[in-house]
């Protein structure tokens, strides 16, 4: 399951070339290494035994888009070993096992009850009466502090709105940095507009009034990509790429257009938000018939 299979689909996905496939097969077997230890501690194995340290290195796996973690962890919760039972956790990290192909996650998920898109604390965080948003131990303060003053304001919107999305700040902060380093008034020849260059249709389409308006501008930009990793379901590279080419692009191509520009879009996001995963709310919207045909390529 973890052989050339997995590493083909990652390569045809993420269409991100010879560089983009070692990282991916670096990861892989990286994750595949932290799993490992993961079952160690569960079990006692040579190491004392250790349910909440499984837990929090299934998790770091599981992140790094590892189905037999997601798997696991979902067993975890199930059966309250290191957490508190929660088959809601369960039922979602058993879904997102289903998804990558894991065997056994399809029974398992069926255990689990109703899926409801919630998120463990260790891949999201809560944030009250807004569901869950995404969790990012990145240095944010210590990032500010590197700019120049003319721009901290545009960032400290940036990660002050990306929970709110259910957006990693660190991811927000890659896209408008690629798209207009952070300048509110930036339009390009295409006519995108503002911080997340918004084009006029993607702008109507998620209610912004005013393009050049920072705050209407961030928030639009950070639904679009709520729904992109949504309709992706949580494929970094899909959504980022969608961003950039629209998701027509993306589905046609049946993973990251063979467009220049939007593969270099691809690698900088990537290198600046180095995970191939985030997590993403299903019930936004229904999930993008070219994933189907990727699971398809991986088997």
């Amino acid at each position: 399951m973890f052989g050339w299979r997995k590493h083909l689909l990652l390569f045809v996905g993420f269409g991100l070339g010879t560089v983009g496939f070692v990282r991916a097969a670096e990861q892989d077997v990286d994750s595949t290494r932290i799993v490992e230890q993961a079952v160690a501690y569960e079990h006692g194995e040579g190491v004392p035994r250790d349910p909440e340290r499984a837990v929090e290195l299934y998790c770091e796996a599981a992140l790094m888009g590892n189905a037999e973690a997601m798997y696991s962890l979902g067993w975890m919760y199930i059966n309250g070993r290191g957490v508190e039972r929660d088959d809601r956790y369960a039922a979602t990290l058993f879904e997102m096992a289903l998804f990558k192909g894991h065997a056994g996650a399809e029974k398992a998920r069926r255990l689990a009850g109703e899926y409801t898109g919630a998120v463990p604390d260790c891949m999201a965080a809560r944030d009250s009466g807004r569901g869950f948003v995404a969790r990012d131990t990145w240095d944010t303060q210590k990032y500010l502090a590197s700019l120049p003053e003319q721009k901290k304001k545009v960032v400290e919107l940036v990660t002050t709105l990306a929970p709110r999305f259910s957006i990693e700040p660190r991811l927000a902060l890659a896209i408008a940095t690629t798209e207009s380093n952070f300048d509110p008034h930036a339009t390009s020849p295409k006519n995108a507009m503002g911080v997340m260059q918004l084009i006029p249709e993607t702008a109507s389409r998620f209610n912004v009034k005013d393009s050049f308006d920072p705050v209407q501008n961030i928030k639009g930009g950070l639904a679009y990509l709520r729904w992109l990793l949504a309709y992706y379901r949580g494929n970094v590279a899909l959504a980022v790429a969608g961003y950039n080419a629209g998701e027509g692009a993306v589905d046609r191509y049946r993973g990251v257009p063979p467009y220049k520009e939007t593969q270099n879009y691809v690698r900088r996001i990537l290198e600046f938000f180095p995970r191939t995963e985030h997590p993403f709310d299903a019930r936004v919207v229904d999930a993008s018939p070219v994933l189907q045909a990727l699971k398809a390529v991986g088997r």
